[in-house]
């Protein structure tokens, strides 16, 4: 595994197949709230607090095995997992909780964003995280995590979110043929992005259900069977948090795979700053970029800007080369697909809190990445509720882009064309139309 320390911000280079990651970072602190409408004590984060994270602050990170796509032809995950370096912030909240600012997990106290801050940030009461009752977010990913249940049950009971279990009919886990037997071969790189996935999952919408469909491998015609086999088994909301290069398959793969009218099917945009990627590129999903969120003193209390920690780590972008636009871009100077849609936070300094225990020391760990991000968004989705059987969810967002928080500084490289990899007020590259600001923008 490779260890590294993020530069400087620069100019961007293209991404490349078999090069996809994620990065996390530690935030802080815990302290028990009762959030309304569950009737359960949940536990707050350190988000809570009015202390601004530093984002794109250095820290040290290992890439699991599945970020580098060690068998030819397979798409890559997302998943970077911190192992060193402090902030200030970290700092801060390391100084509350009596211990020691080191960003290495700890068996029994998460570190980063949990539910309540992340509902805090994107407008979501308790109201609205109670709507997702009765629905269910599919998570495709590649390869198995044996211990993806009882780590799910880990960071469900830590922070008070009813239980979702095989035994309740909450959570399902099944091959990319629908079995719940014949399961893949198991991946430590994989297990990591698949805790991240169904964790966010949990965080955002408590009360939907979730299905884990695991492709036996990483190649897109295994990932395009279980995104299949989501919808077959009555999935409306589905998150991908996988990748790489375009290529002039793509529109193949959009008729096989990704048009299924009346789903909502969320993929990140990629974690190597500017340049497109595929699926995002599908003019059929929601491509889900990447911001650093910070609490603020702002009447919204949070600020975000286009995550960015080098040229080689930051929110994806860009124009596709194959991928038609799809009727509700109006952008001018993408005459093709232009990635991305919306984003949510996946900046490395202002991570989320993960439990993963399969092939690492089992402990809380902090990721970022828009592998974060993009089943936020999807679990978003399901919180406004079923999408109507004709519909391409990933238009609901241009219907609604006032109720969408505009990100509008920071970059994620340097482009012919500024919007596609700068910020910029309405609609930009990095960060779509912006975040959420409740459920409207989501809403058909």
């Amino acid at each position: 595994m490779r260890t590294t320390t993020p530069a400087a911000p620069h100019s961007n280079r293209p991404a490349k197949r078999g090069s996809w990651r994620r990065i996390g970072a530690t935030l802080g602190a815990t302290a028990a709230l009762v959030l309304g409408g569950f009737g359960t004590a949940v536990q707050a984060d350190a988000a809570s607090s009015s202390t601004s994270v530093t984002a794109g602050a250095a820290v040290t990170y290992t890439a699991p095995s599945c970020a580098t796509a060690a068998k030819k032809g397979e798409l890559t995950c997302n998943a970077l997992r911190v192992t060193g370096g402090t902030t200030a912030f970290m700092k801060e909240q390391a100084a509350k909780e009596g211990v020691a600012p080191a960003v290495n997990p700890k068996a029994t106290t998460p570190s980063g964003f949990g539910p309540t801050s992340l509902w805090s940030a994107y407008g979501l009461t308790s109201a609205a995280a109670a709507n997702g009752a009765g629905e269910t977010i599919a998570i495709v990913d590649a390869y198995d995590d044996p211990n993806a249940a009882a780590d799910l049950a880990t960071y469900r009971s830590y922070y008070g979110l009813p239980a979702c279990t095989v035994a309740n009919g909450c959570f399902k886990k099944v091959s990319q043929t629908g079995s719940t037997t014949s399961l893949p071969s198991a991946d430590a790189g994989w297990a990591e992005e698949e805790s991240l996935d169904v964790d966010m999952a949990s965080a955002i919408c408590p009360l939907c259900k979730i299905d884990l469909v695991e492709a036996t491998s990483a190649t897109m015609a295994s990932l395009g069977t279980a995104v299949n086999e989501a919808v077959t088994l009555g999935a409306k909301f589905i998150s991908n948090s996988y990748g790489g290069s375009e290529s002039s398959s793509d529109t193949s793969y959009d008729t096989s795979y990704f048009n299924h009218p009346g789903v909502a099917i969320t993929v990140s945009s990629g974690d190597e700053a500017y340049g497109s990627e595929y699926p995002a590129a599908s003019k059929y999903v929601t491509s889900v970029g990447g911001t650093a969120l910070k609490t603020s003193s702002t009447t919204r209390g949070w600020t975000e800007t286009v995550w960015k920690t080098s040229s080689t780590e930051g929110t994806g972008s860009g124009c596709s080369s194959y991928d038609a636009k799809p009727t509700w871009q109006t952008d001018t100077s993408c005459t093709k697909r232009m990635i991305a849609d919306v984003s949510a936070v996946a900046d490395p300094a202002t991570g989320v809190a993960v439990y993963d225990s399969y092939g690492i020391t089992a402990g809380w760990y902090t990721f970022g990445g828009t592998s974060v991000s993009s089943p936020i968004i999807a679990s978003v989705y399901a919180l406004a509720g079923t999408p109507s059987t004709s519909s391409y969810p990933a238009s609901f967002p241009y219907a609604h882009t006032s109720a969408l928080n505009d990100v509008t500084s920071g970059n994620n490289g340097t482009c012919s064309v500024a919007y596609y990899c700068t910020a910029e007020t309405g609609y930009d590259g990095p960060t779509g139309l912006g975040t959420p600001a409740g459920l409207t923008a989501f809403t058909g």
